[in-house]
Order: C-alpha cells, then structure tokens, then sequence
C-alpha cells in the first residue's frame, strides 16, 4: 500500500501526516489526526454528516482523497470555538436545543458556517437551501434553521 507525506493547515494549525492514497480526507482526519468529530453517516457524500472545509469550501470529507489536502486549509468543526470560547452558531444550536444524537451536527454546524461567511443576512428560504446537504434523522429542521437565523443576528451584531 502506497502512503503519502501530506503537509497541510489544520484548524489554524500546520500539520503533516502519512496517509494511504487511497484513504479519504475523513478517515485521515480521524485515524491518522484524532479528529473525530466529522462522523461518517453514508460514505458517499449524500449526509453531509462528514462535512469540512477545504479552502474556505464546503465539502464532504469521505469524498476528498486525503492526498487532496497537500498545501490547503482545512477546518474541522473542532476549529469552530476559539478555545472554550463557543462559536455563535454552536451556542445558538445549544440554546435553541437544535441537535439530538449528534451525528449529523458537526456537517450541519460547517454548513452554517460555510452560508453566513458567504452571505451574512440570508432569508430562511436561503438558510434551507444552505443546508439541503445535511441530514438528520432525529430533530426536526425547524430548530437548526432558527439556531442559524439567531447566529447570523448575532454575527452581524443586530
């Protein structure tokens, strides 16, 4: 089995691992880093419960070749809190009781993340569509899109 050395920015932080060619970017994140708060829900890209971003860029992480993150940025949701300070949109999802068994929050919390810092005042029709590639099983999606709304009020310092 083929490795390859992979120097990257992780959470704000330059890291560099050995990961099989074939492996994806979730399994390196978790197997190889210790990050595990990406959970793997379907394997194929259609959950989102994997989710990261890559150069700013929402993606599914079981979909992206570890390899692939040579010399990118990569955010984790354990870089969402600046230390034991909570990001807005993870103290809004606290709150506002947005999350039950856990899986799907991470890909949902980046989501997030992803559609305020590329549009800081969206519609809840915007926030919906934002959101589409994450699934939950547990929580109704009321919840997460009113979490989203209050984070971006309190983003935008409204």
């Amino acid at each position: 089995m083929s490795r390859t050395h992979v120097s990257c920015n992780i959470n704000g932080e330059d890291v560099e691992f050995l990961t099989a060619d074939a492996s994806s970017l979730l399994d390196a994140l978790r197997n190889e880093l210790g990050l595990i708060g990406a959970k793997e829900g379907c394997g194929t890209g259609d959950c989102g419960s994997c989710s990261v971003l890559l150069d700013g860029r929402l993606v599914c992480s079981c979909l992206v070749m570890a390899p692939e993150a040579e010399g990118r940025d990569v955010v984790t949701i354990e870089g969402l809190a600046e230390g034991d300070h909570l990001h807005p949109l993870q103290k809004t999802f606290l709150e506002g009781a947005a999350l039950q068994c856990g899986i799907c929050t991470p890909g949902f919390l980046l989501a997030a993340k992803a559609l305020l810092d590329a549009n800081p005042n969206p519609t809840e029709t915007e926030i919906r569509y934002g959101l589409a590639g994450n699934l939950c099983r547990c929580t109704g999606y009321d919840k997460i899109v009113k979490a989203v709304q209050e984070a971006s009020v309190e983003l935008r310092g409204a």
